[in-house]
């Protein structure tokens, strides 16, 4: 298989790496405007099975014509890319999954559905871990009862050590962060899909040590366009992000002093974004490439099964892999991301068109395929 990977950033690079690791892949192409800056994992694979090029992303044509040289195409550009990039693929006769992470452009790539069909690609979007794995997991749960009543969805990236005030460490785009503190998040209530404020349902899980106490709260994003494919279906549907205790009451109101907001003001004439200077100040202070994260993970699905009330728990702690020198964030996300774009290049996932995980990717390959390097995920019932 000839595997295409576009945006050699933290999550491209992981899902490189983990490409490179099947000896099904005959070579792997990381394409990127700057591909010069591998991290030190990826270095000693140059000139062999992995290829580096240069890249414009919004060059559609080129885009077009390295797709048509690969069996498949994994997205780890911005998410606004990933509308575009569907298009390419689709013209290119390439199998394509991106990691996603905005609804509405989702919906755009769904209405490319029948153009996919058409050329036989297989689309996937958000293919990351939230969303991603998060939504296999809760499909395979409300698989697992009669009914299903409630689902419920918790992640974080966290580092192992934190340091105040925020105890929180640049883990994947600061930007992006930002943008799911800030936009509403789509549950179901009482059946009904309904918008909540982000950073709003504070809660608290208790993990097993040494994590212990998170703290959780809605944001925007996680669970894709679950809740509009179980409306009417499950009375309840929530994705809350999971943050040391303390983080919500920093947040809100630096949120709610418009510290965060993308609209411009004027600033001694000139108009200024505050959000941008808000990343300016604090990404020097967050951004830690010696500090070790780990990512905590909890989905619950809870119903009925044969009459009695049940539950289906999937849990899961990853820690970063010092030998590598790759972050828990990047191995659950961007290994996620390569998982599938193998099973759609192999042909496990036959379903053409464009569909999200947990209408696509099978649940016992795609956790099988994680634990072999070392991504666990937990069962309790």
């Amino acid at each position: 298989m000839r595997m295409l990977v576009l945006g050699a950033g933290l999550q491209g690079c992981a899902a490189a790496h983990n490409l490179l690791q099947h000896d099904t892949v005959e070579q792997v192409t990381l394409a990127d405007l700057h591909p010069n800056r591998l991290p030190a994992f990826l270095q000693p694979c140059l000139g062999k099975r992995l290829r580096a090029v240069p890249l414009d992303a919004s060059d559609f044509e080129t885009v077009v014509s390295l797709m048509k040289g690969h069996d498949a195409a994994l997205c780890a550009l911005p998410y606004y890319f990933n509308e575009p990039m569907t298009r390419a693929a689709i013209d290119g006769g390439c199998h394509f999954c991106d990691l996603g992470g905005n609804t509405e452009i989702v919906f755009q790539q769904k209405k490319l559905h029948h153009a996919a069909l058409a050329r036989g690609v297989s689309v996937i979007p958000d293919c990351g871990l939230a969303p991603g794995m998060v939504n296999i997991l809760a499909a395979e749960g409300i698989r697992r009862v009669d009914r299903a009543r409630s689902v419920r969805i918790y992640v974080g990236g966290l580092p192992q050590h934190p340091e105040p005030p925020l105890n929180y460490q640049i883990v994947y785009s600061l930007e992006g962060a930002l943008d799911y503190y800030t936009t509403p998040s789509w549950v179901l209530r009482n059946g009904k899909a309904v918008q909540v404020d982000a950073l709003s349902g504070l809660e608290s899980q208790e993990f097993p040590a040494p994590v212990g106490t998170l703290e959780a709260f809605h944001t925007g994003g996680g669970v894709s366009t679950m809740p509009f494919a179980f409306e009417g279906r499950i009375d309840t549907m929530e994705y809350k992000t999971l943050r040391y205790p303390g983080h919500v009451a920093i947040m809100r109101p630096i949120r709610e002093l418009g510290l965060i907001s993308n609209t411009p003001i004027p600033v001694k004439g000139q108009p200024v974004v505050p959000r941008d200077v808000f990343i300016a100040a604090v990404q020097p202070k967050l951004y830690k490439p010696e500090g070790r994260d780990l990512v905590a993970l909890r989905v619950i699905v809870e119903g009925d099964k044969a009459g009695r009330a049940t539950a289906v728990t999937f849990e899961l702690l990853d820690y970063y892999d010092a030998a590598l020198g790759i972050s828990a964030m990047m191995r659950t996300t961007g290994y996620s991301l390569s998982l599938t774009a193998l099973m759609q290049a192999g042909g496990v996932i036959a379903s053409h068109g464009v569909h999200t995980p947990d209408e696509a990717v099978p649940f016992r390959t795609y956790v099988d395929g994680l634990a072999r390097f070392g991504v666990r995920i937990e069962e309790r019932a």
